[in-house]
């Protein structure tokens, strides 16, 4: 059951935020792994805020209201499954500011059989992402700043081991009407080390992003839009799932389902998008809730109709404590609970 929830996880991982599900190396890079971004649907790359846990989603959101920052994520999925991060920022003086942090996905430990169905002892299987952030401002008004994240993955299954370097590089705008846009370009870069001496290199899971977010005047919420995959249109791939097991009594194949080019091209539109939003309930409290059309699409079965795309969550200040819940429903294999706690270090030296 175990390996079962690990492969599934790993699918609705690449299926959701890469191009065709199971095709690309280090899945852990597409995983929004902060309570925050899991409530949002990952969709956390254009909100401006001194919240350390954004960096994750986008660099250029560092800013020195992060500064002296921890955190910690984390969510135990099915059985031993387990992933989360820490993450923690600086400023350096007037340069800008300087995040760190590791990402770890751990799938348990299994048994391990031969092709006789032998045992042949025990072994665990891991993911790493260590993170070094830099952003800074680019204009006088502080409104513009460019950010890049250097990722170091390894990753550890039995006797099989890759390793490999990707670079974000995001650009955000933001103004005093609360309005933030940012372009993101992120995972790119090279696996150095493929699981198999001989086997050839994996593709990562790069992607162009652009997003946008807007707080209402006067009104308690702000609205968040992100698109992904910015210069590949066609994100829509063919399930066998998803195919009618009826037969053509014409042809004497079996038949499957069509759609018109219009209903066609709005879903692989919708493929692109996230929507959510946070309401702000008060100062120290908030509701989130986002809703992504392709994980929806791409996670359900024909005769099960559940609420995939779907994610929600809360935060809120306790104390010197931040506290964030993230839930999102993935699939009939299990859905993420993701909590996150973050404080600002600068807290227990005041007196």
């Amino acid at each position: 059951m175990k390996k079962i929830a690990a492969y599934l996880y790993i699918l609705s991982a690449t299926s959701l935020f890469g191009q065709i599900s199971g095709t690309k190396a280090f899945p852990i890079l597409e995983l929004p792994i902060p309570a925050r971004s899991n409530a949002l649907g990952g969709a956390t790359m254009a909100i401006w805020d001194n919240d350390v846990n954004l960096a994750h989603s986008n660099p250029a959101l560092l800013n020195p209201g992060c500064a002296r920052q921890l955190t910690f994520n984390y969510v135990n999925y099915i059985s031993d499954l387990n992933y989360g991060n820490f993450a923690f920022a600086s400023k350096l003086k007037k340069y800008g500011t300087f995040g760190v942090g590791l990402q770890f996905f751990s799938y348990g430990k299994f048994d391990g059989r031969d092709e006789y169905d032998i045992q042949t002892g025990t072994f665990k299987a891991s993911d790493y992402c260590l993170n070094l952030s830099f952003a800074k401002t680019l204009n006088k008004d502080s409104s513009l700043s460019l950010g890049i994240a250097l990722k170091t993955i390894y990753s550890h299954y039995d006797i099989y081991s890759s390793f490999g370097n990707v670079v974000d590089v995001g650009l955000t705008y933001h103004n005093k009407k609360n309005f933030t846009a940012s372009l993101l370009a992120k995972n790119y870069g090279r696996q150095w080390k493929s699981y198999s001496p001989n086997s050839s290199k994996d593709p990562l899971p790069s992607d162009i992003q652009i997003g946008f977010s807007k707080k209402i005047n006067k009104a308690p919420f702000r609205i968040i839009v992100l698109y992904d995959q910015l210069f590949k249109w066609d994100l829509t791939y063919t399930s066998a799932l998803n195919q009618e097991n009826s037969i053509d009594p014409f042809t004497n194949k079996p038949s499957v389902k069509t759609q018109s080019k219009t209903a066609a091209w709005f879903d692989n539109l919708g493929r692109h998008f996230t929507f959510g939003t946070e309401i702000i309930i008060t100062k120290n409290f908030m509701l989130r809730v986002a809703y992504n059309y392709r994980k929806s699409t791409e996670m359900s079965l024909t005769d099960k109709k559940v609420a995939n795309g779907l994610s929600l969550g809360f935060g809120f200040k306790v104390y010197k404590f931040h506290l964030n819940y993230g839930y999102s429903k993935f699939s009939l294999a299990g859905n993420s609970h993701t909590f996150g706690i973050t404080t600002n270090l600068g807290y227990f030296g005041k007196k």
